[in-house]
């Protein structure tokens, strides 16, 4: 491991304590499921996560989805499931023609029946089901979804918006922990009826891998047909952090009718998620399944599988294009005949973006495109050799391909002693499979510098830095000549690169964690900082809030050159605000006599496999605020007069104390008390209760005192 990679992780793993810190009494969402839905539709989804009490918002990014809060199933207690019990044997009694008690009586059996004494995840346990709203005109893609509680914003999650039907298989429980040789206590029994669903193409399949679970779909295609088979997991929940790898990893496999295995697909090129390309060989029916490659699986397995002939892009070249111009972009893929490429205006400005293809109205996959602003020019054969070397004029891109196995391209550029030579290549932070191999050497072959992956911390939910980089200082004038190939010899039109050669280009960018701020009425919070810096960039970075909505501020925190993290501190001047805003940190840095600005990307600082840290992008930093002194309005008013009346002065009625209660002589302490009213009091307002049961109960605790 590199030292700068080593010095990386070590500042991650020291500022854990400050993270934890600032996300203690943060709503968290683990999963979402389905996690996504079709245009014009309206549904429901599932959310797991904890610290959601008061839940009473959802929001999804860009426009046309809108969200609202159905129902909140925190995660219940043993003493609340006894209660519930209790008032369910005492419901029973009540006559079968007496609709309010077998309404509550179901509702009960519902609660009971979502009841995990020890749920394999504790932090997905507490559930909320929402209502999705998508418009007819809302853009086929990715978004992220958010709840909103009276005291916080939560994390973002991956959700998409869908062209064709979609299939969601019924939700799944919560997961019960499994205990070490007893795990098959854990296993899913799923019905017969379960096992398999039939399905008609295009379509797109949701659902949800429990552990030793196969999900199978049975279809029918014609022979010809073009196929692509395409899963979403991983991007859908980047990192479980209790989990090995990190992630889930879905297996894909299609199988004709008589049981023979046609494909399969563990991953596509370096992305833990499969697809599959395929050419159906006859008319017929086809079954694929999904399981996990280790047969793990909890609720947070989340998947959605697209299936049918739709556009899907394999590769772009070249892979970006300079800032102002129109280069001619060619596509590579399936089912492209027509297909328009959606590029970025010539204007847009610098930086990577995601292009799809579109065919008859259905959008392809979403692939990265870079823009710049130096000088480009494309790679020519041969030039596999310092003797056929290709030569560049700096500073320039160079758009290129290793395009079959064992390919190497060298580029040839005259400096002077003393010059500093930048060469970085852009594959795979571009989709491109391509785990470049970068070498500098003199007009003699001397090798003076080589590098294989370079640690890139805005590296996002990639885990192989594969992309190469390297800065030297020459001492000599001459000839130079760069090298570069692929680490394992690998090659093919899809191997494309961009590789910068120039002198240093200092600059920085910015990352800001969590994605979502919460603040008490008129106080302060704070958010971590973390720089990337470029090309040996050293100048003090200047961190403020960018155009700060009304009633928030921020004193300006100078970004020193030592360090890779600081706080950086907001307040709010309101006593509380009804809509969430956006907050937007800005970094300004002096270099030379020019100053330079970005925005700070908001992140969240994830775990993956009990140890490695990522910094995942999220698109928005919201902010809310709350006033820690109001008392929520009570969701069902206590009516005394259902409590059964006192038979004379200061007594009443003599009843035997119910199953499970406590002896009169018991002892109980304050917080015990407390404890159980506060438990009562949840249910009551849940609807769970009777207002007599309720009131009896109360009475109870009141004589504990």
């Amino acid at each position: 491991m590199s030292r700068s990679r080593l010095r990386f992780l070590l500042v991650f793993s020291g500022m854990i304590l400050c993270t934890s810190t600032l996300l203690a009494q943060r709503p968290y969402i683990g999963y979402v499921y389905p996690a996504g839905g079709k245009q014009e539709s309206t549904f429901q989804v599932r959310l797991g996560g904890q610290g959601l009490d008061e839940v009473n918002g959802v929001l999804v990014s860009g426009e046309g989805v809108q969200g609202k809060v159905v129902e909140y199933l925190r995660k219940l207690g043993p003493q609340e499931t006894t209660l519930l019990n209790e008032q369910m044997a005492q419901l029973k009694k009540m006559p079968q023609d007496d609709s309010a008690a077998q309404d509550i009586i179901s509702r009960i059996k519902r609660r009971l029946d979502e009841y995990v004494q020890r749920p394999a995840s504790a932090s997905i346990s507490s559930l909320v089901i929402a209502e999705i709203t998508v418009a007819r005109d809302a853009r086929p893609g990715t978004r992220e979804l958010r709840l909103v509680t009276a005291r916080g914003i939560s994390n973002p999650l991956v959700f998409c918006i869908g062209q064709f039907p979609e299939y969601s298989r019924k939700p799944m429980k919560t997961s019960t922990f499994q205990v070490l040789g007893k795990e098959e206590l854990a296993l899913r029994k799923r019905p017969p009826e379960e096992v398999e669903n039939r399905v008609s193409l295009p379509c797109t399949l949701n659902g949800q891998i429990a552990s030793g679970e196969v999900n199978r779909y049975r279809f029918e295609a014609r022979q010809g047909q073009k196929l692509v088979i395409s899963t979403d997991a991983r991007r859908l929940i980047p990192f479980i952090a209790d989990a090995v790898p990190g992630w889930f990893q879905p297996v894909v496999t299609v199988f004709d009718a008589k049981g023979k295995e046609l494909a399969f697909s563990d991953d596509y090129r370096f992305k833990p998620d499969p697809v599959l390309l395929l050419e159906v060989p006859s008319d017929g029916e086809y079954t694929m399944s999904i399981a996990d490659s280790l047969y793990r699986g909890r609720e947070d397995f989340v998947y959605r599988i697209t299936i049918g002939q739709l556009p899907f892009l394999t590769s772009l070249f070249p892979l970006g294009r300079r800032n102002g111009s129109a280069t001619e972009v060619q596509m590579k893929g399936w089912n492209l005949d027509g297909a328009e490429l959606n590029l970025p205006a010539p204007d847009s400005g610098t930086g990577v973006r995601d292009v799809t293809a579109c065919k008859d109205g259905i959008f392809s996959n979403a692939v990265p495109f870079a823009v710049d602003a130096m000088p480009e020019c494309t790679e020519e054969e041969p030039n596999d050799d310092a003797e056929h070397a290709q030569r560049v004029n700096l500073p320039a891109i160079v758009n290129g391909r290793i395009n079959r196995s064992d390919d190497r391209d060298v580029f040839e550029l005259s400096a002077k002693a003393g010059d500093t030579i930048v060469a970085e290549v852009s594959a795979r932070k571009l989709d491109s499979p391509l785990d470049s191999l970068l070498k500098i050497t003199d007009a003699n072959g001397k090798v003076l510098a080589c590098n294989d992956d370079h640690p890139d911390a805005g590296a996002g939910v990639n885990t192989h830095h594969a992309d190469s980089y390297l800065m030297i200082r020459l001492t000599a004038d001459g000839k130079y000549f760069v090298h570069i190939g692929d680490t394992a010899r690998s090659g093919g039109e899809e191997y494309g690169y961009r590789l910068r050669i120039s002198a240093p280009q200092p600059d920085f960018a910015l990352r800001v964690v969590p994605s979502s701020l919460a603040f008490r009425g008129k106080s302060g919070n704070s958010l971590n900082v973390y720089a990337i810096r470029k090309d040996g960039f050293d100048g003090v970075i200047k961190l403020n809030l960018r155009n700060a909505p009304d009633g928030f501020k921020a004193a300006a925190v100078n970004f020193p050159a030592n360090q890779e993290m600081v706080r950086f501190g907001v307040k709010s001047e309101l006593s509380d605000l009804s809509k969430p805003v956006d907050l937007v940190v800005e970094g300004r840095a002096k270099l030379n006599d020019q100053e330079i600005a970005h925005d700070a990307a908001p992140a969240e600082d994830r775990m993956q496999a009990f140890l490695w840290r990522h910094l995942v992008p999220a698109a928005s930093l919201p902010a809310m605020v709350f006033d820690p002194n109001a008392t929520p309005a009570p969701k069902r008013v206590f009516d005394p007069s259902k409590v059964e009346k006192k038979e004379g002065p200061g007594e009443t009625k003599e009843t035997a104390p119910p199953a499970g209660s406590s002896p009169a002589n018991t002892k109980f302490t304050k917080q015990q008390v407390a404890a159980r009213l506060k438990q009562l009091k949840s249910l009551f307002e849940e609807g769970l209760l009777t207002d007599a049961f309720y009131g009896d109960k109360v009475a109870e605790c009141e004589a504990m005192k």
